[in-house]
């Protein structure tokens, strides 16, 4: 194929695309209500047909995505009829994100704690953090350290008095709820 036969292949192959393209949008935007979904649906076919062509030969293109956009149609309404209905919604709807407010107490709370954990002593903190942020039972921490159960309790009941020590001086209480 000389170069000016390409040329006139490609030029033909793309006013072939644009002219799919036009009649799936139209057919596509004919059964949608939404422009924006039918769009997407257009899009989905292209990609569709792409990923099927890199496996298989399509005889027909065009024959190929009238159909999966026929089906993409009917899976858009199949969605849309398995959904609730809507109706109004009531202003008092809690949103189960916490609000503003509490992100930011919870925020001032992890850091008065950070900083109480830096300045505790040692042993005390790392008695506390394997007790109560790993869950290791106190039997075993006391083994390991060479200590009693009841020096693993006390560093932990200390522990719990320095962090609430910490936020009572910021006017703050170690339950987030009270």
């Amino acid at each position: 194929m000389n170069e000016m036969t390409l040329l006139a292949a490609r030029r033909t192959a793309a006013a072939e695309d644009a002219a799919l393209h036009k009649a799936l949008h139209g057919f596509v935007t004919g059964r949608m209500r939404d422009r924006t979904e039918g769009e997407d649906i257009v899009q989905e076919t292209y990609v569709r047909l792409y990923d099927y062509r890199r496996t298989r030969t399509i005889t027909d293109a065009a024959a190929f995505c009238f159909a999966v956009a026929r089906n993409l149609v009917h899976d858009h309404f199949r969605r849309l009829r398995a959904l609730p209905p809507a109706g109004e919604l009531a202003e008092d709807i809690a949103c189960p994100q916490p609000r503003a407010e509490e992100v930011l107490d919870y925020r001032e709370r992890v850091d008065i704690l950070v900083r109480a954990l830096k300045v505790m002593p040692p042993l005390r903190r790392e008695i506390f953090l394997r007790r109560r942020l790993d869950g290791i039972p106190g039997a075993t921490i006391a083994a390991d350290l060479g200590m009693s159960q009841a020096a693993i309790d006390k560093h932990c009941t200390r522990a719990l008095a320095d962090l609430r020590d910490a936020l009572e001086r910021r006017g703050l209480q170690l339950d987030a709820r009270g």
